[in-house]
């Protein structure tokens, strides 16, 4: 299973297609999980100051700190075909 995290602030257009791409991939792999996690709310903000995430979204897969700012569908795709290995 592929976890991927959306740290984002409500509103957040370019959030919102990080995640379009993420439901996109799902058709790939269908056992990506996708959590969004509000960017104001205490565990948001926990994990923007653990991960030193400084633009949004802050993107973790399976728990680990992946991008921010966004990340393109290759990026994605060349990531989950690493998690196979």
């Amino acid at each position: 299973m592929i976890k991927a995290t959306l740290i984002r602030p409500s509103g957040c257009q370019h959030c919102a297609q990080v995640k379009g791409t993420l439901e996109k991939l799902k058709i790939d792999y269908p056992y990506l999980t996708i959590e969004e996690v509000e960017a104001t709310t205490p565990e948001g903000q926990a994990l923007i100051m653990k991960h030193g995430i400084l633009s949004s979204p802050g993107i973790l897969i399976n728990d680990e700190f992946f991008a921010m700012g966004g990340a393109t569908e290759k990026q994605l795709r060349e990531k989950f075909v690493e998690l196979k290995k």
